[in-house]
């Protein structure tokens, strides 16, 4: 509703807004390098989930503070900015709430759009609504697109100064993970075959468990982490994975990876860093089934994982693309040939880490992306030392 738990720090404000989990962690590496080149001012983040608050808890550096972004009615986005009244906002990939955007342009305040996605659909659907969405990109000092294309779309759209500066994703730092957790639960997999499949949707899970299933005739101690992309849906899937005589494990109940266990259900959220970090096998969901358009594989490149991947890959096309030029991941297309690749790799530790270097260095962090992001912020900020009381 909008309502502060703190008073607005004196001096210049830098208002970031993150949808998410995903947006907020590739939002610290320009919120650090913001605090580098400008040690005065305070940075206010907004995201719109509890996961993302949680991760920020413990990931903003000082002189940062999280709040919830006000859900989108003008009595509500008012009050959250007559208290914090940034003097710059940075919106993070694709957060185009009407009222927040034309609150914050009718009060003056310079507005970037950074890591601006709009993929082929996207901009289909907005083209039936023209005058909105010219309204609400051009409401932004400057666009900066992930990609050529979707810069190219975002432009077409209404947004004026549109660059690509690339993906941001790709320079941040890796997903962080609790040490002591780490080692306690590699103690409890004890040697034992293990991949991930990440970030899964309905449907996909039915077929990482008959991938298992083939996996398993040939590697009778084999575990298949299981991470959905919505924790909220662990009951239906674990009930699914029950019905196909699958032994499963919850973590939210603490459950032991015993040695009869099949299936590690992670039904939490922000953990990926931790279980990229027990397989070097990771298959990225939201690839396979629907139209979802993939995740972001970058996270587990980072961490030294070799990537499977389905056909729909286009939110992250231009890293798909440089995985696949580079050799650095493996395509399924349904059970038989998830199963396929996981025992390839599984078999073949040459293979294995050859597709792993592969992958890291096509993903490899571009740190130019910060620099040119960056470059062009920093004007729109008021006076160094600027006291605004």
């Amino acid at each position: 509703m909008g309502y502060a738990s703190f008073p607005r720090p004196a001096g210049v404000l830098v208002w970031v807004h993150a949808a998410s989990v995903g947006e907020a962690q590739s939002s610290l590496i320009l919120i650090e390098r913001l605090l580098a080149e400008r040690p005065d001012i305070h940075i206010l983040v907004s995201t719109g989930t509890v996961t993302s608050a949680n991760l920020l808890d413990t990931r903003l550096p000082s002189k940062c503070r999280h709040q919830f972004v006000p859900v989108d009615r003008v009595s509500w986005v008012r009050r959250f900015l007559d208290h914090w009244q940034p003097d710059l906002g940075i919106w993070i990939e694709s957060e185009l709430w009407p009222n927040l955007i034309t609150e914050s342009a009718n009060r003056g305040m310079p507005m970037v759009l950074v890591n601006g996605r709009m993929s082929a659909q996207s901009f289909k659907n907005w083209s039936k609504a023209p005058g909105l969405i010219r309204q609400l990109l051009g409401a932004f000092t400057i666009c900066f697109g992930q990609t050529d294309a979707e810069a190219d779309r975002l432009g077409k759209l209404g947004g004026r100064a549109v660059l690509c500066a690339g993906n941001l994703k790709s320079a941040a730092e890796p997903l962080s993970a609790d040490l002591t957790e780490l080692e306690r639960l590699r103690a409890q997999i004890d040697g034992r075959p293990v991949w991930v499949a990440a970030s899964t949707h309905a449907g996909e899970e039915v077929l990482v468990a008959a991938a298992h299933e083939t996996i398993k005739q040939d590697r009778p101690t084999i575990l298949t982490i299981l991470a959905p992309r919505h924790p909220t849906r662990a009951s239906e899937v674990t009930e699914l994975l029950t019905g196909q005589g699958l032994t499963v494990a919850r973590r939210t109940r603490g459950d032991t990876i015993s040695g009869e266990c099949d299936v590690y259900l992670v039904d939490t959220l922000g953990e990926l860093g931790l279980f990229y970090r027990l397989s070097e096998i990771a298959f990225i969901g939201g690839s396979l089934i629907g139209d979802r358009g993939g995740h972001n594989p970058v996270e587990a490149t980072q961490l030294q994982t070799a990537i499977l991947h389905g056909p729909d890959m286009r939110n992250f096309a231009t890293i798909a693309e440089a995985l696949a030029a580079a050799d650095g991941a493996l395509l399924v297309e349904d059970a038989p040939s998830l199963a396929q690749a996981v025992l390839r790799l599984l078999g073949d530790d040459a293979l294995r880490h050859r597709k792993i270097v592969a992958a890291e260095t096509a993903t490899h962090g571009d740190q130019t992306v910060v620099d040119r992001v960056s470059e062009l912020i920093l004007p729109l900020l008021p006076h160094p030392f600027l006291d605004i009381g």
